[in-house]
């Protein structure tokens, strides 16, 4: 029986790190960063590494400048994922960076990926080793440092973006792969296009594409790979977002905005992308009816009923068929008129009853349903609109005593512009009546 255990088998390392960047010439991407005198390209030349927060999406480089910058200034290099560290390993790595510093004369570099999963306390527990100089520290996130990093830490550190990888850079990352590690395959232009969709921008999904294309690819013996092959090979990715994250608010952001600024392609490409990267259609449906309110309101009131009727029908139908549902309303409210008179007189209105005094309803607008009331004076005076000329009470004031604020402005656009000619008009009757005395 031969022994199970007399050879060891070192695990095959995948081909995202087979391909890991050796030095800065090699990686690909951040140019904005790493070209020549922009501000990480001078921060490895300067020879003095200073702590910095790696923001940018997964899969752009942010671990591998960390071990770049490391090997650069020929520092002890400690990682620490927050994901699955605690205080105690935070307490591990700096007594090792002491031990690194004392008997070595070897600076640290401490390497925290996705620092915004640390709490507060556990931030702060840098703070002292940061400011001693024993450590320097460089976190990676995915999430906006300004809301997930704390603002001690964050003054203590310089914030550099990343970016997502071009298709153009994409394409540089394939070409570098197939060298090592696709020997036999060739790849159709449509094949190399669709690969790049899925990546997303993200140069570890693309390897891990690749590999999985070539298991597949060795498993059926093909060595030409198109775009039917691909589609059945691989599990279809969903966009890149958090659902709760920076990627995630920024295309709602880009739909309501589309909506806004009355561009139904573009409209219905964000609905898509996101629907298509796993949002909520329900949440969708929410935010679409708040579009209806507050950038179309009175310019076409139809807007929110459709808007209503859309989150509905999804309701009933479910997906995929009520999404449709959804695409007629966010098409219908960009190409309907846009007023945001309505919001801007809610907001205005709320800002000023919150600076305002409680002041009491004027006796005329009083409800009066016994005698007693009626003898206080409530209700009297109280001209009843339907019996007056165009069922409009000139000059009555509706307001407590004192203020007569205006705070609605009609537009011009849509049904809002006969709404703002009739409350002309019967403004007209209000100057009438108080000429008359």
């Amino acid at each position: 029986m031969s022994d199970l255990f007399a050879q060891e088998h070192t695990p095959q390392a995948p081909l995202a790190e087979q391909l890991r960047p050796q030095n800065l010439d090699e990686v690909i991407g951040q140019t904005h960063l790493l070209g020549a005198g922009k501000p990480l390209r001078l921060a490895f030349q300067s020879g003095k590494p200073h702590s910095m927060i790696l923001w940018g999406p997964p899969g752009v480089g942010k671990t591998t400048l960390a071990r770049l910058m490391a090997d650069a200034f020929d520092a002890e290099f400690i990682a620490l994922s927050a994901v699955f560290s605690g205080v105690k390993d935070i307490r591990e790595a700096i007594e090792r960076a002491q031990i690194s510093l004392q008997q070595f004369g070897r600076h640290t570099l401490l390497f925290v990926d996705e620092v915004h999963r640390f709490n507060k306390s556990q931030q702060d527990a840098f703070l002292p080793y940061v400011e001693q100089g024993l450590i320097t520290f460089i976190g990676a996130t995915t999430e906006n440092p300004s809301f997930e990093v704390n603002s001690a830490l964050l003054s203590r550190a310089q914030v550099y973006v990343l970016t997502a990888l071009s298709e153009a850079e994409l394409g540089e990352l394939f070409e570098r792969a197939a060298e090592v590690a696709l020997p036999g395959l060739t790849f159709s232009d449509e094949a190399k296009t669709m690969l790049a969709g899925y990546a997303d921008g993200d140069a570890r999904r693309l390897l891990n594409l690749l590999e999985q294309t070539r298991t597949a690819a060795n498993t059926a013996k093909v060595a030409e790979i198109d775009a039917d092959f691909l589609q059945g090979a691989l599990s279809r990715a969903a966009r890149r977002f958090d659902k709760g994250g920076d990627d995630f608010y920024d295309q709602i952001s880009a739909l309501h905005k589309s909506v806004r600024g009355s561009n139904p392609d573009a409209a219905l490409y964000w609905l898509v992308r996101m629907l298509d990267g796993g949002a909520d259609a329900l949440y969708m449906g929410r935010r679409i009816i708040r579009m209806a309110s507050e950038d179309i309101g009175l310019a076409d009131p139809r807007a929110l009923r459709l808007a209503l009727d859309a989150v509905e029908t999804y309701e009933r139908l479910g997906s995929p068929e009520g999404e449709l549902a959804l695409a007629e309303a966010v098409i219908y409210l960009a190409a309907a008129p846009k007023s945001n008179a309505v919001y801007m007189a809610y907001n205005a209105m709320r800002a000023f009853i919150k600076n305002d005094k409680s002041r009491p309803v004027p006796e005329h607008l009083r409800n009066a349903p016994t005698k007693l009331m009626k003898e206080l004076g409530y209700g009297h005076q109280y001209r009843y609109a339907h019996d007056e000329p165009e069922a409009y009470a000139a000059g009555e004031s509706y307001f407590p005593d004192g203020i007569r604020p205006t705070f609605y402005q009609p537009t011009p656009r849509g049904l809002e512009g006969k709404i703002g000619e009739k409350l002309a008009h019967l403004w007209e009757l209000d100057e009438k009546f108080r000429k008359r005395g």
